[in-house]
């Protein structure tokens, strides 16, 4: 991004966002486990604020070894670690406070730990997330940039913005760098001299215009899959997943 750019003045209404990330047990959305989490709060220029919280968690059933591999966290590493059932409320208190104050929480494939996120708080009997705004920039970014090439990882986001992502797959640097990027990609939406809509004039409108461009996302991913797949069936829903 050009140096312009990166300097450009956002609306007030991103004076303050939360990041959230998650580390799993795996892939599957309804079964698989949070292992580690994290919430930090940035100011619009990406500095980190007080009141962030970091969660290392016994997910209660055992880690695969490829998603050891992936975060660093194998069982005898988490055996000591606050159970689930402890450490899941006090996610969902952190950020639904988020919510609460009018901080929109931005989560990098937003779909992917609030959906993890909503069946754990299922497990647990727990009411759900209390949703306000949310700000995803993968969704973001197949949307404004939809004809790049290449990966749409966090890691080819960072990239693609210049954005530093020091040990990718730790929650905490996860979220920090998701939210760089995201911030780094909305100046350049603002940016553009034609962007592909018009840029949001609140919080609010930006939130429903994601979970717009997440459907048709999910509907053109769910064409081309049928081209092998002729029964594959889309999964709409954002920020989380609908399974019906």
């Amino acid at each position: 991004m050009n140096e312009n750019t990166s300097k450009l003045e956002l609306p007030s209404w991103l004076d303050t966002i939360a990041v959230f990330d998650t580390e799993t047990t795996g892939l599957n959305l309804r079964e698989d486990r949070i292992v580690t989490a994290s919430i930090q709060r940035l100011n619009a220029n990406g500095d980190v604020l007080a009141g962030g919280k970091d969660w290392v968690i016994n997910p209660g059933i055992p880690i695969p070894e490829i998603a050891s591999k992936v975060h660093g966290y194998y069982d005898k590493d988490v055996v000591d670690s606050p159970a689930a059932a402890i450490a899941i409320p006090e996610i969902l208190d952190a950020i639904n406070a988020c919510f609460a104050e009018g901080i929109p929480v931005l989560a990098y494939n937003a779909a992917y730990d609030f959906t993890i996120l909503h069946y754990e708080a299922v497990r647990y009997g727990l009411h759900p997330v209390e949703f306000g705004t949310v700000i995803d920039p993968l969704v973001i970014d197949k949307t404004i940039d939809k004809y790049r090439k290449g990966k749409r990882t966090l890691g080819a986001a960072a990239e693609r913005y210049s954005v530093t992502l020091d040990n990718a797959h730790t929650a905490k640097d996860d979220a920090i760098a998701a939210g760089h990027v995201g911030l780094a990609m909305l100046r350049y939406f603002k940016a553009q001299a034609q962007p592909v809509v018009p840029f949001p004039s609140s919080m609010q409108e930006l939130h429903d215009l994601q979970a717009k461009w997440a459907d048709e996302i999910e509907a053109s991913y769910a064409k081309w899959r049928q081209t092998d797949v002729p029964d594959y069936k889309p999964l709409f829903g954002w920020p989380v997943k609908n399974f019906g």
